[in-house]
């Protein structure tokens, strides 16, 4: 049986250190707002198929870690855009680290949108919106195109699909953020030279999440 007690002690020094390790500082106020993110999560997660990762480790490295790694390409303040955010991930706790963002999260499945609205209700967020919906949806795109400084997604599609649909919502000079994990240099060589794609490839990092073996990419893409 999964007991809902406060984090394990141990998983609680991992969440503040791998937060340290990519450049999130973390107070106790903090830690017992992810604690609570994390107890939400395991509770819906047993009857919502919210995430495959059930455990207290796997959530804190592979959800709420690997969401921190975007942190230091946010511009702040800014509008940020995530699609496909599923259990609100990298955009809640996003807006969980850096208050001065505002957030829109979108995704297709109801039952995950009521689970983000769970959670930044409880938590009382400010400034961040959870939207059932596909971004190719018209009324979507009528209401959000041109609207956001960053659009974010964690594995949400393949590249070219990904900045196809981000490039509409962004403002001019804005990025597209992908979180990937190993991309083959050939795939992010032919997407730079690719001009009618109209992004310019401004940055790539790639990084081991701390505490794990596993590889993740960041790909900042800037609107032209």
């Amino acid at each position: 049986m999964i007991c809902f007690e406060t984090m394990e002690i141990e998983n609680r020094n991992l969440l503040i250190e791998g937060a340290k390790a990519v450049g999130v500082k973390l107070d106790e106020k903090a830690v017992e707002a992810f604690d609570l993110y994390l107890k939400e999560l395991l509770k819906w997660n047993q009857k919502i198929n919210l995430t495959a990762i059930r455990t207290e480790k796997g959530i804190v490295i592979k959800h709420f870690i690997d969401s921190f790694s975007a942190y230091p390409y946010l511009s702040k303040p800014s509008l940020l855009l995530d699609i496909g955010s599923g259990a609100g991930f990298p955009g809640i706790p996003l807006k969980m680290v850096e208050p001065s963002i505002g957030v829109t999260l979108i995704d297709s499945v109801l039952k995950k949108v009521d689970f983000q609205r769970h959670i930044i209700r409880i938590l009382g967020l400010k400034g961040i919106e959870a939207i059932h919906g596909r971004v190719q949806d018209k009324e979507i795109f009528k209401r959000m195109e041109g609207g956001f400084d960053i659009v974010i997604s964690r594995a949400f599609s393949d590249l070219r699909t990904f900045l196809t649909l981000s490039h509409p919502f962004l403002k001019k000079g804005g990025m597209a953020l992908a979180m990937k994990g190993k991309v083959p240099d050939k795939e992010i060589q032919l997407l730079s030279e690719t001009g009618r794609m109209h992004y310019k490839l401004h940055k790539t990092v790639s990084l081991f999440l701390p505490f794990s073996s596993f590889k993740r990419t960041i790909l900042l893409f800037e609107k032209n």
